[in-house]
């Protein structure tokens, strides 16, 4: 399940998607549009900038924008941002890979296959999902 920090982000960047090439948007246009809390929006956006999505200008029309262009950002960059391993078991994580504490041998147990390829699943179509294809879609 994606905190509501991915979530959030991945609202904020689709909306910011929209612009990109055309203008600025404040975070309080973000936040309205979007249903998400101003302060929280703040540091998502902070965080995004500073791993190289955004850029900021101040000023009357000052805001935030997209530097990247939204058909080279996918689904995968950002849940992988906020929430680090897309894997439900840390056994199958390739990135954050951890052995199992309750698992005698990885090579036989019977959940990890599945639990494999629902992360190979998740990982392909996040993988393939670009903001630009969240834009068009709606």
């Amino acid at each position: 399940m994606l905190t509501q920090k991915t979530r959030y982000s991945i609202l904020a960047m689709v909306r910011l998607a929209k612009e990109f090439g055309k203008e600025t948007l404040m975070i309080n246009e973000i936040a309205e549009s979007e249903l998400i809390p101003k302060r929280f929006l703040e540091s998502i956006l902070l965080e995004l900038k500073k791993n190289g999505y955004l850029n900021s200008k101040l000023g009357k029309k000052g805001g935030y924008f997209l530097i990247k262009n939204p058909k080279d950002i996918n689904l995968l960059e950002i849940v992988r941002l906020f929430e680090g391993t897309i894997a439900l078991l840390p056994c199958t994580s390739e990135k954050y890979y951890e052995p199992c504490e309750h698992c005698k041998d990885e090579t036989t147990c019977s959940i990890r296959e599945p639990f494999r390829d629902i992360r190979q699943y998740t990982y392909n179509k996040l993988e393939s999902t670009s903001l630009d294809m969240l834009i068009t879609s709606i």
